[in-house]
């Protein structure tokens, strides 16, 4: 399947822009477990930036986690709360990291479709971002 996951985009509000890469998500089985999706967002802006929530029409209950490892190598995933995107810097939401959580799918995610997402900022900056969805077994926004 010829699609195409390299897109980025861009988001500018006063000393604030956002450019968001890579968006995708896994295909899910069904709408009983929750789907995973992942970006990179770069702050090309002249001041720090917090993400601090989205909302998805496909979810009842979409949110940020971060995986966190223990010392005995137990890994389990906590809902993250505000996080900083610094001055030339780039948050990674990707698998074992920060990701987003699509709890209580209202429909499957299925491979080939995509859906909108609206990422949220503490400067009240909503940027909608449409995510592609790769098969289940992706790995990374090449597939």
């Amino acid at each position: 399947m010829g699609l195409s996951t390299v897109s980025a985009a861009q988001e500018n509000a006063g000393d604030i822009k956002i450019v968001v890469e890579q968006p995708w998500a896994r295909a899910s089985i069904g709408t009983s477990r929750p789907g995973g999706a992942y970006l990179a967002l770069r702050n090309e802006g002249d001041v720090p930036v917090y993400l601090v929530g989205l909302r998805a029409d496909i979810s009842a209950m979409p949110s940020i986690h971060e995986t966190q490892t223990n010392d005995e190598g137990v890994s389990r995933m906590v809902p993250a709360g505000d996080i900083e995107i610094p001055v030339g810097g780039t948050l990674a939401l990707e698998p074992g990291s920060y990701h987003i959580m699509l709890m209580k799918l209202q429909s499957p995610l299925v491979e080939g479709e995509t859906f909108p997402m609206t990422l949220l900022f503490s400067d009240g900056l909503e940027m909608e971002v449409v995510v592609p969805v790769l098969r289940i077994g992706a790995r990374g926004p090449e597939g």
